[in-house]
């Protein structure tokens, strides 16, 4: 059956109403405590925002972010904070390295040797994940370190791609503002 404009357009007016839902379900859980990795990273850590993402209708994680109740937006690059990515469905190490690589060029210009570099430490570091898993990024500041299921699986130390790397959900050029949005609901300016 050909897809019609008009049933292109429902289906997207149910994916957002449902995206909007899901958003009010997480703020509604606010009062969640932070995952042991960010207490003991960050004692006092306080959730700042959180949301879902949606990739064509389709869930691929719940994000929350994490930090100290004065956490600012723009000094993002010298505090500590977490960002904590709960996968809704399974993907491989080398899936999470190259989208993730793609966000980052995709915002800033990287040179070709340096985007191989990252790409080669990203799936290095990152483990395959099934639906259920916690991977958890950490903004020590300086680089990122990783977790996944709570345990540390490393870290990439290198500032440049550090702060490249959480503009792919905190930067005003990510390409998801609405959970930009949702993470960022409770940082000051």
């Amino acid at each position: 059956m050909p897809t019609t404009r008009r049933t292109l357009l429902y289906h997207a007016t149910l994916g957002g109403l449902a995206g909007t839902s899901a958003l009010k379900t997480l703020a509604q859980g606010a009062s969640l405590a932070p995952p042991a990795e960010v207490l003991t990273a960050i004692p006092g850590a306080h959730l700042i925002g959180s949301g879902r993402l949606r990739y064509f209708g389709l869930s691929v994680y719940d994000a929350s972010l994490w930090a100290l109740p004065d956490f600012k937006v723009a000094q993002l690059s010298q505090q500590r904070f977490a960002l904590c990515l709960t996968y809704l469905r399974a993907f491989t190490a080398s899936e999470i390295a190259q989208r993730s690589l793609q966000e980052i060029r995709r915002m800033h210009q990287v040179a070709p040797d340096t985007a191989r570099v990252w790409l080669t430490a990203l799936q290095e570091v990152m483990p395959d994940v099934a639906a259920g898993d916690r991977i958890t990024a950490l903004n020590p500041p300086g680089g990122v370190s990783f977790w996944h299921q709570g345990r540390s699986i490393g870290g990439i130390n290198d500032t440049a791609f550090g702060g490249k790397f959480f503009d792919i959900w905190l930067s005003v050029s990510t390409s998801e503002p609405k959970l930009r949005n949702a993470l960022l609901a409770r940082a000051t300016p």
